[in-house]
C-alpha cells in the first residue's frame, strides 16, 4: 500500500500565503495545489488557509480541495495563527508552506499534530530586494533564528536539493530535510515548427528578484550579432512598468514584446514556437517554467542560481552562465549553436526526456509518505529527531528472490519493486548502512552507492543486470 493510500480518511490542513485563484499566484502554489488535488482524489480531506485578495470569496472549492480565506497579505499571519490556535486540533496534519516568512504552526496546533514545513527556496537574500533594511532585518530574523527554533527538528521539505543546501547553511536548520521536486504536465511534441527567426520566449513574474532588467541590458550586444532576434515577454507585475521603460532606453522596442498574463493555452503556443527560454532569477526553489519549457523541447540558457542549477542540466537541457554579466555571450553562443536544425534536434529531445521525469504524481506520493511518517511519529509519542547523518542518502538496486516479500522500507525510502527488480533511495545512509538494510530485506544486491542529486530528483532506476 502506497503512503497516499495510508493517508486516506486523514484530515490535512495546508497553510500558504496565497492560493491558486490568488491573482498573483505562482510556482509555490501550483506546487501544494497540484498536491493537494491528488491528495483529495485519493480520499484525503484538505482544508487550504490562505489569504483574502479583493473580489475573491471567503470560502471556496476548487478540485474538491476546501479554500478558506482570511486576512490580507500580510494579515493573513495572525489570522491563519488564530485560526490554527481555535481548530488546529481537528487536523492530523498541518502542511506549512513558507513563502519567505512561515507560520509557526508547531506554536498554534497541539504538540500531538504532525507539522511539515515545506521550502521552496530561502529568502535571506531576497529580503533586501523587496524591502527597506528595517524589514528586511525582521525577515531574515523570521525566517532564519524564530524558524529554527519554533519548526526545531521537525521534518521539513525542500523543493530541490540546492534549497536544502540553502536550509543548512543559510538558515541553519537542524532537522531532517526531504526532497520533493516539483512535478511537470508530461511532454509534448510542438504543435508545428519552431518560428523560423531566432526567438526567446520568457514566462516570468515581473519582479525585482526575477532580475529581468539584466536579460533586458544583455540584448543589444546580442541583436548586433543576431539578426532578426525577437523576445516575448510572457507575465506581469510591479516591474512591468519599469521594464518597458527601461527597453525603450535601450533602443529594444523592436526587438522586446511584453505580453502581460495570457491563457494557458496562448502561453503555450508562444512557448512552442521558441528556440529558447531564460532564466535571470536571484533565485528560485525550482525552475517550474524551465521545466515547463523543457516538455516542449525548448531549452534554457539560466545565469547560475539555486533552483535553476538544479532544473537546467548544463550542456544537456540547456546552458547555465556562472555570472550574470556574461549573459550576453552565452545568449549569442546558445542561439548559434540552435541555428543548427540537428543540434535544436537533439537539445529538444534531451528536454522532453528530462521533463519526463518529474511528475505531481509523484510529488503528491513523495509528500504523502513525509507527512505520513510524522503522524506515525506524533502518534507514537516520538521525541524530535535530529537529522540522521546530515543529508546523506544511498542509492540501491536489487532483486526479491521467488520466495521474499517485496521490502516496504520506511515511509521516505522510495522503495520501487516491479516483478523481481527493485530499487530504493534510502535517506540517513552511506553504502555500509545500504548494504545492512538490503540484508535484512533478504534481497540480492545489484548496485549500491551514495545517491546524487539527481537521484534525489528524479528517483532510481531499477537495475537491468545482476551483480556477478
Amino acid at each position: 500500500m502506497t503512503a497516499l493510500e495510508e493517508l486516506r480518511g486523514r484530515s490535512v490542513l495546508v497553510v500558504n500565503w496565497r492560493d491558486v485563484r490568488h491573482p498573483q499566484a505562482g510556482g509555490a502554489e501550483l506546487y501544494a495545489h497540484q498536491i493537494a488535488r491528488r491528495w483529495v482524489a485519493a480520499g484525503v480531506k484538505v482544508t487550504w488557509l490562505t489569504s483574502r485578495p479583493a473580489g475573491v470569496p471567503a470560502r471556496e472549492v476548487i478540485d474538491g480541495v476546501q479554500v478558506l480565506r482570511r486576512g490580507g497579505e500580510f494579515s493573513v499571519y495572525p489570522a491563519a495563527a488564530a485560526a490554527m490556535v481555535r481548530f488546529g486540533g481537528l487536523f492530523d496534519a498541518v502542511v506549512d508552506c513558507q513563502n519567505g516568512i512561515p507560520f509557526f504552526a508547531p506554536a498554534f496546533v497541539p504538540r500531538s499534530t504532525a507539522v511539515v514545513q515545506v521550502v521552496h527556496h530561502v529568502h535571506q537574500d531576497q529580503f533586501g530586494a523587496h524591502f527597506g533594511r528595517p524589514v528586511a532585518a525582521v525577515g531574515r530574523l523570521l525566517e532564519g533564528p524564530v524558524s529554527r527554533y519554533v519548526y526545531g527538528g521537525r521534518a521539513m521539505v525542500a523543493v530541490s536539493p540546492s534549497t536544502r543546501r540553502e536550509m543548512r547553511v543559510a538558515l541553519g536548520v537542524r532537522g531532517p530535510v526531504f526532497v520533493v521536486p516539483n512535478g511537470n504536465e508530461p511532454p509534448a511534441h510542438r504543435a508545428g515548427p519552431r518560428d523560423p527567426e531566432p526567438t526567446v520566449v520568457l514566462v516570468s513574474r515581473l519582479v525585482a528578484h526575477k532580475r529581468v532588467d539584466r536579460l533586458l541590458r544583455a540584448l543589444p550586444e546580442v541583436v548586433a550579432a543576431v539578426p532578426n532576434l525577437r523576445v516575448e515577454v510572457i507575465g506581469d507585475g510591479k516591474q512591468r512598468r519599469a521594464l518597458e521603460l527601461l527597453t525603450g532606453e535601450l533602443g529594444l522596442r523592436g526587438t522586446v514584446r511584453f505580453r502581460g498574463r495570457l491563457s494557458d493555452q496562448k502561453r503555450d503556443e508562444l512557448i512552442q514556437r521558441a528556440w529558447l527560454t531564460t532564466s535571470t532569477s536571484q533565485g528560485e526553489g525550482w525552475g517550474c517554467t524551465v521545466l515547463e519549457a523543457a516538455r516542449f523541447g525548448v531549452p534554457c540558457l539560466a545565469s547560475s542560481a539555486a533552483g535553476i542549477d538544479d532544473s537546467v542540466r548544463h550542456g544537456y537541457t540547456g546552458w547555465v552562465v556562472p555570472e550574470v554579466d556574461e549573459f550576453g555571450p552565452a545568449l549569442i553562443g546558445a542561439l548559434t549553436e540552435l541555428a543548427d536544425d540537428g543540434t535544436a534536434a537533439a537539445i529538444s529531445d534531451n528536454c522532453r526526456s528530462w521533463a519526463s521525469a518529474f511528475t505531481w504524481d509523484r510529488s503528491a506520493e513523495l509528500l504523502a509518505g513525509v507527512v505520513l511518517g510524522e503522524v506515525e511519529r506524533r502518534a507514537a509519542g516520538g521525541r524530535e529527531r535530529r537529522a540522521a547523518r546530515s543529508d546523506m542518502a544511498a542509492a540501491v538496486r536489487f532483486r526479491v528472490p521467488r520466495d521474499v516479500a517485496p521490502p516496504q522500507g520506511r515511509r521516505t525510502d522510495q522503495v520501487r519493486v516491479v516483478g523481481d527488480l527493485g530499487s530504493a533511495l534510502l535517506h540517513g545512509c552511506d553504502e555500509l548502512d545500504a548494504e545492512a538494510v538490503l540484508a535484512r530485506w533478504n534481497v540480492e544486491p545489484v548496485s549500491v552507492e551514495l545517491a546524487t542529486e539527481e537521484h534525489l530528483l528524479t528517483g532510481v532506476a531499477l537495475p537491468t543486470t545482476a551483480r556477478a
